[in-house]
């Protein structure tokens, strides 16, 4: 419907305020009536109000707030209307806080009567809609659908920018207030047509693309990049249905981008990401807008070659496995084929599509089932514990005291020697996996027991899991523990964190501020960032990099910690991940030049990174690049290790580490002097070497036939000598044959176009490779075959002769 009506939206902003225990339905109400009326100056003829009417298992009529309504607005019973559950009840789920709500609509461009609401409005925007929605959160409802009410009623209301600005602007449609519009208008000029506020096709695609290039550069400020699946999927299907109405409208040149643009120029006071991240704005929609050109005209190439697909008659349908296939292999969205067909005429098996959907996801859900059925276990577990302590910022080891042990999903008594499980315990200095670092590793002993800890998780927010396995056991469920994080792995992991940040920064001051981390992920033994771009790095900036960071180690700043308000830590400039959630108090690190958000682990001065060196920079997904990287003893053994492949290869060429290079090119040249030697001897062994093949052919009849033993091996230019002695002694029939290097026989076979319906080259070579023990074929005018037994190659040679002699003479 987006584009379609003038009030549907892929991005919308709702204003709206709570109030949880303090005011409620008649402040609330006066609130809104207040504003809609004193400030905005709306006509209140063409206002109505709807308040619940009551409806089984969702309580009795709201007869509070219809009085309110007449007391603060004058209305009679005909503008404050009852309505049902579905209209006038708000629930979230079936369970949990839940009220009757209550809300005001306005008509546009007709007679505001009351007794006509109801009706939809129109494509066009003319009639009644909803302007403003008032919750009322006073019950909690039950298992079973009892309704309890809460001990603080609470508010929550709702208004759309974009319907206010219409009333407020006078405007019927949403995309007539300057919130769209001018984006509408630019869509039209670079289609070169004027938009006319009708609900017209082009006017429609103008529309969309508005709205989509709204939605697409608030969501790709965010960090999230058109992709596969999840949330980049539903990016990309966005952008790639404005891109087909922009190819609907003629626009023949990449334009998403400009539409982009529009939008960071029109909302960029509200919300400065976009005008910070314009550049990776623009490229993620070139980007995209290429790759889509590309799919859009196969796809719509396949749909014009296959037209058996759809078939013939009135009721032309495209196949439900045929839309998927488009969908799920040249990444066609199922509404994107719909709009097409309707265009060619023709419907989509939504039917078919849907099976073949289901069939794949049940295919991809592989073990996600076992682990929604191990969650389980975890929520009541942290309910029954609460909050457990994480000491390891400060410490590496810890006394402490057991609370829980778990083996697959349950919970259990005692874990015995070499078994696997999970151990709670009340206090942990073991980091648990999030924010890209690893979980730590070490033991929990209790007594004689040893737990050896191979992964440390957070399930459940607040609660951190050890799993591993039992070394000594048995051991127990409760008891006084000591807990102890490997040094050497928690050291290598600091290093490995620390030099992220500092390779953050680098990598935003060589290529610039489009270059945002996406995601990260590290260890003990490796380090992997995943960054917004478009175009690999290039040596140069590579090395730059690497210099970087490395002048920041040696620097030896202290890594510092404030823990802050997320408004203070803003204010300092510090950056975080654009995935990653915080809370009103966050970490903040300063590693060298770096001030970032972070909630891992860290090295205690830059220098104790020791070396930085980047492995290698590759493309994971679209707009979207990986560097990984080595630091410290792990960076030296990747040093050692090309050093020694440099002496190694040095010793093989016999020349010194330094002069490798040089030595490598009188190498390359060497080879490239014997490859011109052999393409050379290969020629004059085509031509028959010393023996000149033309000059041995026979007359047969009106054809000329040659059948010969060459030293060639090889099956190509055996091809190509028989196709050269065709055309040379044109007409003729050529049967040629050599033994390979493995012992085995090859055998090519030529004929002219203008024999072939006497003589057949695969014909000839059929018998000929069954006299050497293989087989072969091909067209009537060229055939291979191969062979095992070279020994009676001439006498397969022979056959040529008398196939053209039986064919020709009789």
């Amino acid at each position: 419907n987006v584009g379609v009506t003038a009030r549907h939206h892929t991005f919308f902003e709702m204003l709206g305020n709570f109030s949880f225990g303090d005011y409620f339905k008649e402040e609330a109400i006066r609130f809104a009536w207040g504003y809609f009326i004193d400030v905005l100056k709306l006509d209140p003829n063409k206002l109505v109000v709807t308040v619940f009417g009551g409806e089984e298992g969702y309580g009795p009529e709201d007869t509070e707030a219809a009085a309110i309504w007449a007391k603060v607005t004058g209305f009679g019973p005909e503008r404050i209307i009852r309505c049902g559950a579905k209209d006038n009840f708000w629930q979230m789920g079936e369970t949990g806080p839940c009220g009757p709500c209550t809300e005001i609509h306005y008509c546009l461009g007709m007679d505001p009567d009351p007794s006509k609401f109801g009706e939809e409005p129109g494509p066009d925007g003319r009639g009644w809609f909803e302007l403003w929605n008032l919750v009322f959160m006073q019950f909690d409802r039950q298992p079973g659908g009892k309704l309890v009410p809460l001990p603080a009623p609470s508010v929550d209301t709702g208004a759309g920018l974009e319907r206010v600005a219409v009333v407020a602007q006078g405007v019927l449609s949403n995309y007539d207030t300057d919130l769209l519009r001018p984006i509408v208008e630019l869509a039209g000029q670079l289609a070169g047509k004027k938009y006319a506020m009708s609900t017209g096709a082009d006017d429609v695609s103008m529309r969309v693309i508005a709205d989509h290039a709204r939605m697409a550069a608030m969501v790709i400020s965010e960090g999230i990049f058109p992709d596969k699946d999840g949330r980049p999927y539903v990016l990309r299907r966005v952008m790639r249905r404005a891109i087909r109405h922009g190819h609907r409208l003629g626009i023949e040149e990449l334009f998403f981008h400009e539409a982009a643009n529009k939008v960071v120029d029109l909302l960029s006071d509200v919300y400065p990401q976009l005008s910070e991240r314009r550049a990776l704005i623009t490229d993620v929609c070139k980007q995209e807008e290429e790759r889509f050109r590309a799919t859009l005209k196969r796809g719509l190439d396949l749909l014009d070659a296959n037209g058996d697909w759809i078939g013939e008659g009135a009721s032309k349908k495209l196949p439900g496995p045929v839309a998927f296939k488009l969908y799920d292999t040249f990444g066609f969205p199922l509404d994107l084929q719909d709009v097409i067909g309707s265009e060619k005429g023709f419907e989509v098996d939504h039917e078919g599509f849907d099976a073949e959907l289901a069939t794949a996801k049940e295919r991809s859900r592989g073990s996600k089932l076992n682990d929604a059925v191990k969650v389980d276990v975890y929520h009541p577990l942290h309910r029954e514990l609460g909050a457990l302590e994480f000491r390891g910022y400060d410490v590496e080891s810890t006394q402490t005291e057991v609370l829980a042990l778990l083996h697959e999903g349950a919970r259990v008594d005692v874990l015995g020697a070499g078994q696997t499980g999970e151990v709670v315990v009340r206090a942990t200095p073991f980091y648990p996996e999030k924010g890209g670092q690893v979980g730590d590793r070490g033991t929990i002993t209790v007594g004689t027991a040893i737990f050896d800890v191979e992964d440390t998780i957070t399930p459940v927010e607040g609660l951190i899991v050890h799993r591993g396995t039992v070394r000594t056991g048995p051991f127990p469920s409760e008891g006084a523990a000591s807990a102890e994080v490997s040094h050497a792995l928690r050291s290598a992991t600091r290093r490995n964190h620390s030099a992220t940040h500092l390779l953050h920064w680098a990598l935003r001051s060589v290529v610039g501020p489009t270059a945002m981390q996406k995601g990260s992920l590290v260890g003990p033994d490796r380090l992997r960032f995943d960054y917004s771009g478009t175009r690999p790095l290039d040596a140069a900036e590579i090395a730059r990099i690497e210099d970087m960071v490395n002048e920041a180690i040696l620097e030896n700043t202290a890594v510092t910690t404030d823990v802050l308000s997320m408004d203070d830590a803003k204010s300092r400039g510090a950056i975080g991940i654009f995935e990653e959630k915080y809370g009103d108090v966050v970490r903040m690190l300063r590693i060298g030049p770096s001030l970032e958000l972070c909630g891992g682990t860290h090295a205690h001065r830059t220098g104790d990174i020791g070396l930085f060196r980047v492995l290698s920079d590759s493309n994971i997904a679209a707009g979207v690049r990986r560097i990984e990287a080595a630091t410290g003893l792990n960076a030296l053994a990747q040093v050692r290790s090309v050093s020694n492949e440099l002496e190694r290869s040095a010793h093989l060429l016999k020349t010194p580490p330094a002069k490798l290079a040089e030595q490598l090119e009188r190498v390359l040249d060497g080879q490239k002097d014997l490859r011109r030697e052999i393409d050379r001897l290969k020629k004059q062994l085509m031509s028959g070497g010393n023996k000149d093949l033309a000059a041995d052919a026979i007359q047969i009849g009106s054809a000329k036939v040659v059948g010969a033993i060459v030293e060639l091996g090889d099956a190509g230019a055996l091809r190509e000598l028989a196709d050269q002695l065709r055309d040379k002694l044109d007409p003729a029939v050529i049967l040629l044959g050599s033994t390979t290097p493995d012992g085995k026989v090859v055998l090519a076979c030529s004929v002219s176009k203008s024999l072939t319906k006497s003589v057949q080259a695969g014909a000839i070579v059929k018998q000929a490779a069954a006299i050497v023990g293989g087989g072969g074929g091909g067209r009537p005018d060229f055939a291979q075959a191969g062979g095992s037994d070279p020994s009676k190659l001439g006498e397969a040679i022979a056959v040529a002769e008398s196939v053209v002699r039986s064919a020709l003479l009789g």
